[in-house]
């Protein structure tokens, strides 16, 4: 099934919970998705390596950890819902570089269509964040890791609010080897590939456009 974590900290489900309200408003959601990404930015990177270098405190000289120069990152958003997780992110990380994947949802077939791939030249020598707040079919975040694949990034990990078990099977049986960050595994997809109970389209609820 691949590599599959479930971010069960007490903020995060909290926050979601308030998400998932359908009384919350755009404002809301927006603010609730930008604390909840600033916290997964926290639980995605515990891996990110150290060196340490001499600095002066007040006090005394001291060897202090400092994040490995060589580890660049580039967070990925799979639009137009990932724009949401992005801005979160960035607040944590601002050195990072961003790129773009935009998909669309055929409404019959539920195939994703790319309409739009932007991403920094030398993502060859970066790791990936890939970031969408819902694994429903999985057909959007298998087809947006296949393309990052042909650009050949360091590394690639997604990172979803909720995920469908029917995504999670799709995602894991396509790319075993990229981790897979949750925050909730809901209970099922309804007839129109949307997830239940999920919290609606994240997309519209982000933007007000429901």
């Amino acid at each position: 099934m691949g590599q599959v974590t479930v971010i069960e900290h007490p903020l995060i489900q909290h926050k979601l919970t308030l998400m998932r309200k359908s009384e919350t408003s755009t404002a809301k959601f927006r603010s609730l998705l930008k604390e909840i990404s600033l916290l997964l930015a926290y639980e995605v990177t515990r891996d990110l390596p150290l060196k340490h270098e001499l600095i002066e405190t007040p006090l005394s000289p001291m060897q202090a950890p400092v994040l490995a120069p060589d580890k660049k990152l580039v967070i990925v958003s799979i639009q137009r819902a990932g724009q949401g997780i992005l801005d979160g992110m960035l607040e944590l990380m601002p050195s990072a570089r961003v790129g773009h994947i935009g998909l669309y949802r055929d409404p019959k077939t539920l195939v994703p269509i790319e309409y739009y791939f932007k991403v920094p030249q030398d993502i060859d020598k970066r790791d990936v964040v890939l970031v969408d707040p819902m694994l429903a079919t999985g057909n959007s975040a298998v087809a947006a890791v296949h393309r990052l694949k042909s650009t050949n990034p360091m590394s690639i990990k997604f990172v979803c609010l909720l995920a469908a078990p029917e995504g999670i099977e799709h995602f894991c049986e396509a790319h075993p080897d990229v981790p897979l960050f949750t925050v909730a595994i809901d209970d099922k997809l309804d007839e129109h590939g949307y997830i239940i109970p999920g919290m609606g389209d994240a997309g519209d609820r982000l933007f007000g456009t429901r």
